[in-house]
């Protein structure tokens, strides 16, 4: 794992709100049938796996016929729609599994306390249907559980004050989790079958799932791959020096959250699985320090107790779809947060994105916004999905954003959303294509470290 340049903004993603300027978007109009336009790609690799569309044996048929006796008539259609376009029965998953059969093991098998079965397999069911619906919008707090959140945050202090406050802390809460809803919307739309057995796995009793990752995912060096385990505190076993097994979870508290939005969810807030997901990968990115309950984080990396940095999010993406991925940054920051230029032209970027969609991955970004001085007012991450060209030659990204409140994508000019690109998850194949000068990314997250200790 790489990242691009040594430099970094030193604020974390997703602590400011970002308000998108409508006016430069347009709703996104993907014609498929022009060789000009990328699609977003939500079978992943269906094409070289074969794509099956049919039940073909009788453990596959029982697991289906009873997965649909759990489920309402409108979720019943969602599955068969799963089934017809081979989602369904895709096995790409990290332990072979389908998603048949991770639904039905999280209908047959006991969940963690408290946890209704039936709700989170209509969630998981739904999402894996239309990962646009994955939100990052927090739910609030009704007061049948407002003792308890407050008796955590307070560590049970009877002083009203520090209640108060910490009640004021947890009301109408802003959610720094764009790099986490990125992540979970990139897993649910590339890779279905494995977001069904995260979803199995942090829904059952242990609120876990194991993954087995190539070292080489993380670092060319397999000594440096196993620091940065250790340096991000995620627990693992490592059977030689090629593979490891790493333990993901959600923080402590994400019970409290996903029992509140099964019983409670209001329209555009996260569902239960959105909880879970969110939680878990700001867990790992955070160096297990997150607090789902005010969305709070601590590590050893980060200046901010908010959102994630650009190496997290490297580090984060790397593990959860085991796959060498080059943090690029194209802008250049001073001290100050300011702009002072881009390490890319403009078209070298544009080439790079392209050439990322073209070979069938989504790209996760960061983005700042800046104000008339150039200076960085807030940075967001969305996730690139799709490309356009228009009738008069005009280049769009299409987008999705977790934090928009429109289960849509949206469609950017390619000449609004470039320059305002700070980073980006590019395959590190593609990446060292046009990269002269690469930092390895264990020494820079050590120089990020030392700076910060200093």
């Amino acid at each position: 794992m790489l990242s691009g340049y040594s430099n970094s903004i030193v604020s974390n993603y997703g602590i400011s709100p970002v308000k998108i300027n409508k006016q430069a978007v347009t709703n996104p109009a993907v014609e498929n049938n022009t060789h000009k336009n990328i699609s977003p790609n939500f079978t992943g690799k269906a094409n070289e796996l074969g794509i099956r569309t049919s039940l073909s044996t009788k453990e596959e048929k029982k697991e289906y016929n009873y997965l649909t006796k759990q489920l309402d008539k409108d979720s019943r259609k969602v599955l068969n729609a799963l089934l017809k376009s081979g989602i369904l029965l895709r096995n790409d998953s990290n332990d072979g599994s389908t998603a048949l059969e991770n639904l039905y093991k999280m209908a047959t098998t006991p969940r963690a306390e408290g946890m209704d079965s039936k709700v989170l397999l209509m969630h998981t069911i739904r999402t894996i249907a239309d990962p646009f619906t994955i939100t990052q919008r927090f739910g609030d707090i009704p007061e049948e559980y407002k003792d308890a959140v407050i008796d955590n945050l307070t560590n049970k202090d009877k002083n009203l004050i520090e209640r108060k406050l910490a009640d004021y802390e947890v009301s109408d809460l802003y959610s720094g989790c764009c790099v986490a809803a990125s992540e979970e919307f990139n897993l649910a739309s590339r890779n279905p079958a494995e977001f069904t057995r995260f979803a199995e796995g942090l829904t059952s009793p242990q609120m876990a799932v194991k993954k087995e990752i190539k070292l080489d995912s993380l670092s060319e060096k397999a000594l440096d791959a196993i620091w940065l385990l250790n340096a991000f505190e995620i627990p693992y076993e490592a059977k030689d020096f090629k593979t490891a097994t790493v333990t993901i979870a959600p923080d402590k508290n994400a019970i409290i959250r996903e029992q509140i939005q099964e019983k409670h969810k209001d329209e555009l807030e996260r569902s239960p699985i959105d909880v879970l997901m969110q939680s878990t990968f700001m867990n790992i990115g955070s160096q297990q320090a997150y607090n789902t309950l005010n969305d709070k984080r601590g590590g050893k990396f980060s200046n901010e107790d908010r959102g994630l940095i650009d190496f997290e999010k490297t580090f984060l993406e790397s593990v959860v779809e085991d796959k060498n991925i080059t943090s690029v940054t194209y802008q250049k920051v001073d001290e100050n947060q300011r702009i002072i230029g881009y390490e890319a032209d403009y078209n070298s970027v544009k080439e790079q994105l392209l050439e990322t969609l073209n070979s069938g991955k989504n790209i996760i970004i960061g983005y700042t916004m800046t104000d008339e001085n150039n200076y960085i007012t807030g940075g967001h991450e969305i996730t690139i999905v799709g490309a356009r060209t228009d009738n008069n030659g005009e280049l769009s990204f299409i987008c999705n954003d977790t934090d928009d409140d429109n289960p849509l994508p949206i469609e950017y000019p390619a000449s609004y959303i470039i320059p305002k690109i700070h980073h980006a998850g590019i395959p590190t194949d593609i990446a060292e294509k046009t990269i002269k000068q690469t930092d390895n990314w264990v020494l820079g997250v050590r120089d990020f470290n030392s700076t910060k200790q200093s």
